[in-house]
């Protein structure tokens, strides 16, 4: 009796370690979303000076032993082509002065494509693109998702929407190596970014949902696309 009266005793040390694993593993994650939080804040500020999105590319070249030449810029919005600028909003948030962060009308129509066995349609909006290349690169996951959606609240009060577009705008990857819209203006069109006109401008941002299989002179029937929404959102 007092043998069992002992192993009774042992057991509850195992509870007390998965509570104790369970409140660090959760002091760890607050302080990743603290950490988040505060690099977004000095964001508003300071340029960021790499992203997730660009560490893991040079991880993934420096893997497979490939060559690797990085070309990243940073511009302010008013060296940006008013014309590249409406053509990426127009591409990839048309919404992006109306919502708060999460176009929900575009999210339930993909929801109701999924439920219907339609093509998967994508429904991020720019600022929650800017909190994956910030801090989460390419992959996909729940836990990523779950954590993009509640930073995104945070990039949209902090920031603002003048700012996450200049941000974006100068950290998505447009192609192999290349970053943001002066680096892709000059690769492909051998200009500056506030030198691109309409064409042009159509051209790169039909690039943005597949930066590393397209290419702009392929582009032609999708930034028409392009063209004639910009047209319909008066730009």
């Amino acid at each position: 009796m007092i043998k069992k009266a002992n192993n009774l005793r042992k057991k509850p040390p195992r509870k007390g370690f998965l509570r104790s694993f369970v409140q660090w593993l959760a002091i760890g994650v607050l302080l990743l979303w603290s950490l988040a939080g505060l690099i977004l804040l000095a964001a508003r500020w300071v340029n960021p000076p790499t992203t997730a999105v660009h560490v893991q590319r040079r991880l993934q070249a420096w893997l497979r032993h490939a060559p690797y030449r990085e070309r990243y810029r940073f511009v302010p919005l008013s060296q940006i082509s008013p014309d590249l600028q409406h053509a990426v909003i127009a591409a990839e948030d048309a919404r992006f002065y109306q919502h708060h962060g999460f176009d929900w009308h575009e999210i339930q129509i993909a929801a109701e494509d999924d439920l219907d066995g339609g093509r998967a349609r994508g429904a991020s909006t720019i600022s929650q693109q800017l909190v994956k290349n910030l801090f989460f690169g390419t992959g996909r996951s729940v836990l990523r998702k779950g954590a993009e959606f509640t930073l995104v609240p945070v990039a949209e009060f902090v920031l603002g929407k003048r700012r996450i577009l200049e941000i974006y705008l100068n950290v998505v990857e447009w192609g192999p190596g290349i970053y943001g819209v002066e680096s892709a203006s000059r690769y492909y069109e051998g200009t500056a970014a506030r030198n691109i006109g309409r064409e042009q401008a159509a051209r790169l941002a039909a690039i943005l949902p597949a930066p590393l299989k397209r290419r702009p002179e392929r582009m032609n029937r999708y930034s028409a696309l392009i063209l004639e929404r910009m047209r319909q959102m008066g730009w």
